[in-house]
């Protein structure tokens, strides 16, 4: 994370809402922002270096580098070829993956697929956001919900069968409209025209975004769990996105989990899109909670509309 902290007393002075009216309605207390400048491959340097660090490996080893992001560096060239030459990671090839706040669970599918393929043995798989590049500080309703973060892990075969059992990904291509940006693509390039329509900001209709949110954050992992023969209860913990707490809250009780089951850090972070997930499992692994032989279900609903679960029994390094 981005040392800078910027409370909900923060924002109070440079746009129209309040501590309360933030907190009520999101759960979000503070968040954190990167320095002006900053690239989303800077933020993922300091993630990916913990992430090799914990493993004692070093990046030569890495075959392969995906970046879930909707901030990157530049259109062009992919943020993971910026970041495997910051890695110094030689060997390995890489690409981006855009899919809004489910952008880590599709690039962790991706990543998983090339493990399991035999292709690959060292993935390292990347979920990185400057979100404050794309904000509008007079737009209350979305400027107050987005941090800057970046988490990263590591992907390698496991001999018992453990790891990644399945995944349950979907796109709604109709609900684009409740949650974009328009500019700075094909349909719409830069142009002083774009820049004064402010059409290189986030553009969110909330109410729509929360009832399909709250209803597929709960259908998609109960899916995946029926799909590989587990029932709820034998789901030992619940890593969701974190774009709101009533979000979270309301699709636990949907899916019959208890608290202690779920995994929240959106009061410390805010929303940070792709990097939520492997934040929330840096949360559960400084928590204490999440040991190996756990069954996790990891779920995002994101822009597009987009929809990621994936299923894991952890069998992660020792966190230290």
């Amino acid at each position: 994370m981005p040392e800078r902290v910027v409370t909900n007393k923060d924002l109070e002075k440079i746009v129209d809402t309040s501590d309360e009216w933030i907190r009520t309605r999101t759960g979000i207390e503070r968040r954190h922002y990167a320095p002006p400048g900053t690239p989303t491959s800077e933020l993922a340097l300091h993630a990916a270096r913990r992430a090799l660090e914990l493993r004692g490996i070093s990046p030569a080893e890495l075959d392969l580098i995906i970046v879930g992001t909707v901030t990157p560096d530049m259109l062009f060239p992919a943020t993971a070829c910026v970041l495997q030459e910051k890695l110094k990671a030689t060997r390995a090839w890489g690409f981006d993956i855009s899919a809004a706040c489910s952008g880590f669970a599709y690039a962790l599918t991706m990543g998983a697929q090339f493990i399991a393929s035999g292709a690959h043995t060292k993935v390292l798989v990347v979920g990185a956001d400057v979100m404050t590049t794309i904000l509008d500080f007079t737009d209350r309703t979305t400027c107050v919900l987005f941090g800057d973060g970046a988490g990263a892990v590591l992907l390698e075969p496991d001999p018992d069968d453990g790891g990644i059992l399945g995944f349950c990904n979907e796109v709604d291509g109709a609900g684009g409209c409740h949650l974009y940006m328009h500019g700075g693509g094909s349909l719409h390039p830069a142009s002083h025209a774009t820049i004064d329509a402010k059409m290189h900001y986030i553009h969110q209709d909330g109410a729509h975004v929360f009832k399909y949110a709250v209803r597929k954050m709960a259908e998609s992992p109960k899916a995946l769990l029926e799909r590989h023969g587990f029932t709820t209860d034998q789901l030992d913990l619940f890593v969701p996105h974190q774009a709101n707490q009533r979000i979270i809250d309301a699709a636990a009780e949907r899916l019959g989990l208890p608290q202690s089951k779920i995994v929240k850090n959106i009061a410390r972070y805010g929303n940070t899109t792709a990097a939520t997930i492997p934040l929330a499992l840096g949360t559960a692994l400084d928590e204490g909670r999440l040991k190996p032989g756990n069954l996790v279900m990891l779920t995002s609903v994101g822009a597009g509309f987009t929809v990621g679960s994936v299923l894991v029994r952890w069998t992660g390094v020792p966190w230290s």
